[in-house]
């Protein structure tokens, strides 16, 4: 009797230890299922810009490789230089896997330098997917220069660039401006890059810089129609942490090339703070996320999804002329382009805080 009850007493330990561990997985068994079902991708910025064309090429393979193949609706919700649509992401979105969001550089911008419209939290967010892109900076063929070698013809013009707002990620081009001593007038209040690529089109601006997804898309045949001039790109970090070309233009300098080659400094804090926003703003450019509170099995459909498309073969035949020679980060990877994509050091934040306050009049508090 009492080795009947020892052995008894060792099953039920057993089947108990069993439990518990199945319980601490992230259930395969009842591995997340959208079967039927339709997600909404919420994108915060109009339709035509850079976010909304990399949405859109990622949605149908969303749809093949999601558990159950569900409908992918790229949803637009554009406003407050992208912070109305994360804001009601924050406000509304069901830890259901239902509703998912697309960052973006405007999106972080704001958050990092503590911008009054955001009520979002970046900490209560699970990102699944990463994009790194690039940027490519232009101008209107009209105004006569080749390339970057003719930066210094362009201090004795009349430069107009549109803007989103100056926390949005056209920060970037303003602090590289500011170190290429050009005299650029900013026009607030563009409805995304997208808004501000059609201004130039239509010659209310001769300045401008797209997302490497819209510039591949929209700017190269204005370029190649003899209309718009590429002068340079943000560049990319190579393994040690340096600038260096974007493979996707590499017969384009960087901005730090441009800025020394114009007599530049390429140290110091303004340098710092360029190069911490361009971290931030492209390192992990883009960014889908999920809401606070989604379950892991949700969580694990969708950074496996990610990381299984990023093999099919269409997905890599079409990625390089939508998305740039970029790799895309999902799982451990995505979550560390993450947490540098939403922080920056207190100097850099508090220098670019008082400049913006001083120079274009932007409220924080």
């Amino acid at each position: 009797m009492r080795t009947i009850m020892h052995t008894s007493r060792r099953r039920l330990i057993k089947a108990a230890v069993a439990g518990a561990l199945a319980a601490s997985l992230p259930l395969a068994a009842h591995a997340a299922d959208f079967r039927g079902k339709t997600i909404d991708f919420v994108i915060p910025f109009p339709v035509a810009g850079g976010s909304d064309v990399w949405a859109r090429f990622y949605a149908p393979f969303m749809t093949k490789y999601l558990p159950g193949n569900p409908t992918v609706v790229v949803k637009n919700v554009p406003g407050g230089g992208s912070t109305r649509g994360a804001n009601e992401f924050a406000e509304r979105a069901k830890p259901d896997g239902l509703t998912i969001l697309g960052t973006s550089g405007s999106t972080q911008f704001p958050y990092l330098l503590g911008d009054t419209r955001v009520r979002y939290e970046y900490k209560d967010w699970t990102p699944v997917l990463a994009s790194p892109t690039g940027g490519v900076v232009f101008v209107n063929a009209n105004l006569g220069v080749k390339s970057a070698a003719d930066i210094a013809a362009l201090r004795k013009a009349k430069l107009i660039y549109g803007s989103e707002g100056a926390t949005s990620l056209s920060l970037v081009p303003m602090l590289a401006f500011r170190q290429l001593d050009l005299p650029v007038q900013y026009v607030f209040g563009m409805k995304a890059r997208g808004g501000a690529r059609l201004a130039f089109e239509r010659g209310e601006s001769n300045i401008d810089y797209q997302t490497s997804s819209a510039y591949l898309a929209s700017v190269v045949p204005l370029v190649k129609a003899g209309k718009a001039v590429p002068l340079f790109s943000w560049g990319v970090l190579d393994a040690s942490g340096k600038l260096a070309r974007d493979p996707t233009f590499p017969d384009l300098p960087h901005v730090g090339e441009v800025i020394g080659a114009a007599g530049g400094k390429q140290s110091g804090l303004e340098w710092d703070t360029l190069m911490a926003f361009i971290t931030a703003g492209f390192g992990a450019q883009k960014i889908v996320v999920l809401p606070k509170g989604t379950p892991k099995d949700i969580v694990a459909a969708y950074s496996q999804a990610f990381g299984k498309m990023q093999s099919d073969p269409q997905f890599a035949a079409t990625k390089e002329k939508i998305l740039g020679e970029y790799p895309q980060a999902t799982g451990k990877d995505a979550e560390t382009l993450y947490r540098v994509a939403t922080q920056v050091s207190p100097a850099s934040r508090y220098w670019v805080r008082e400049h913006l306050v001083q120079n274009y009049g932007v409220k924080f508090e």
